[in-house]
């Protein structure tokens, strides 16, 4: 990690070199602040005026701007920063801690689970054998200690903790399309050999039997 530390103007970090050696400068605009070049420093780490005045008025003169307009950043010895990292990273974690202590009661931590289930406050009511009225009182002190406003924020939030997060819906496996097979050659000649005809008439016949027509 770089941190560099930023000079009030260019002609005050020319006035007075710096006694520590540093790698490079970077000349950055003092409105938006973006970084436009950077000049390495030289050899007992100090910045080479020359080359620097050169690439400055090439930039202002591209731009239309004066030198006032730019500000130099220069990075910093590491025995400033020892221990930053560091130190930020337990600042972080004592955070994070604080964040995860949140202490809900026995009947919240139900009512939260039936709202991470997506289930409604009619429906959470039924489940844990409460009035409505009460499930939405259990609500609202989940939402002031999540310091969230609504119900998707507080799925979101208590989603972040494991013994919160919402079940997994059971895989449901489906059998695969059974594959329906042709008929056999043998079954398609018999088939083919016995035909069926319609019967399109009938006719009483000699001696009470009937006389079929195809």
């Amino acid at each position: 990690m770089k941190v560099i530390r930023r000079t009030q103007s260019i002609s005050s970090l020319v006035a007075a070199q710096p006694s520590k050696l540093h790698q490079t400068f970077l000349f950055c605009e003092k409105q938006s602040g973006a970084a436009h070049f950077q000049v390495n420093a030289d050899s007992s780490g100090n910045l080479p005026l020359e080359q620097a005045a050169c690439l400055l008025a090439m930039h202002c003169m591209v731009r239309g701007q004066s030198p006032e307009d730019y500000v130099v950043m220069a990075e910093v010895e590491s025995s400033f920063t020892m221990g930053l990292q560091e130190k930020a990273q337990q600042l972080l974690q004592a955070g994070q801690a604080v964040k995860s202590e949140i202490k809900v009661t026995r009947r919240e931590e139900e009512v939260l689970r039936g709202i991470l289930r997506g289930h409604a406050n009619k429906e959470i009511a039924g489940n844990l054998n409460l009035s409505e009225r009460t499930v939405k009182f259990h609500v609202s002190s989940l939402l002031s200690k999540f310091r969230v406003r609504g119900r998707m924020e507080l799925v979101r939030e208590a989603s972040r903790f494991s013994n919160w997060a919402p079940p997994q819906k059971p895989v449901i496996s489906v059998p695969a399309p059974r594959e329906i097979h042709p008929l056999p050659a043998r079954a398609q000649r018999v088939a083919h050999s016995h035909p069926v005809f319609a019967v399109t008439n009938a006719k009483p016949a000699v001696g009470g039997k009937l006389q079929l027509s195809v």
